[in-house]
């Protein structure tokens, strides 16, 4: 797979370069350390895979990303960065990058992402990964999502947590089972959860459940 290094720090694609050459299949075939650098040699090269600096001196490597693309480059890209900066990570998801890679990542990982994306597959950092699942979950419980709940699917939201199946719920609201489907299939679309588990650990992680009760047969 051919490479192309672009950062505009010369001791990071040395460091890049010492890293990747001792994989056979991985071969640098050029370093740029600018937008026009590395639009130059993505046409002359045709790299397999460019691996761009997210902060590339003024400009966003994610613009040379863009205007790679225009110019019909079919390379695939991997952009590295210090950042674990959300929205910088939505926007390179939202160009579809093959890569997002953290600088502080050992070689080892480095060498790992590279081969995956040889694969045709997509490597993001499992660190920023983790901090867009935590940052979502703390979202999650600032919005606090159980005011968009009517009474009685708060009342059906705190019985899921409780572990109650359809029928103890029925049961236990004078409701009819098909109506407690109704208000499960609510509270899981409001709440943006996929099934009774989570909506279960959602109940439970927001207090909504006391556990001085008696599930009903």
């Amino acid at each position: 797979m051919k490479i192309l290094l672009v950062d505009e720090q010369a001791i990071i694609r040395r460091g890049l370069i010492s890293i990747l050459s001792s994989e056979d299949k991985l071969e640098i075939s050029g370093e740029a350390s600018s937008t026009q650098e590395a639009l130059h040699l993505m046409q002359s090269e045709r790299p397999d895979l460019t691996i761009v600096d997210f902060h590339l001196g003024n400009e966003c490597g994610l613009e040379l990303i863009n205007e790679a693309r225009k110019l019909g480059c079919t390379s695939k890209f991997a952009i590295l960065t210090y950042s674990k900066d959300r929205e910088s990570f939505q926007r390179a998801m939202a160009m579809d990058v093959d890569g997002y890679i953290s600088l502080n990542s050992h070689p080892e990982e480095l060498i790992y992402a590279f081969q995956l994306i040889q694969k045709g597959r997509k490597y993001y950092d499992p660190d920023i990964i983790d901090m867009l699942v935590q940052t979502q979950k703390k979202h999650r419980m600032d919005t606090n999502l159980v005011e968009l709940l009517t009474s009685k699917e708060r009342e059906v939201l705190q019985k899921l947590g409780m572990g109650f199946s359809n029928k103890q719920i029925a049961k236990n609201l004078f409701i009819s089972e098909n109506t407690v489907k109704k208000h499960v299939s609510q509270i899981l679309s409001k709440l943006d959860l996929s099934d009774r588990t989570q909506v279960a650990l959602y109940a439970n992680e927001t207090g909504l459940v006391q556990y001085n009760y008696v599930v009903p047969f």
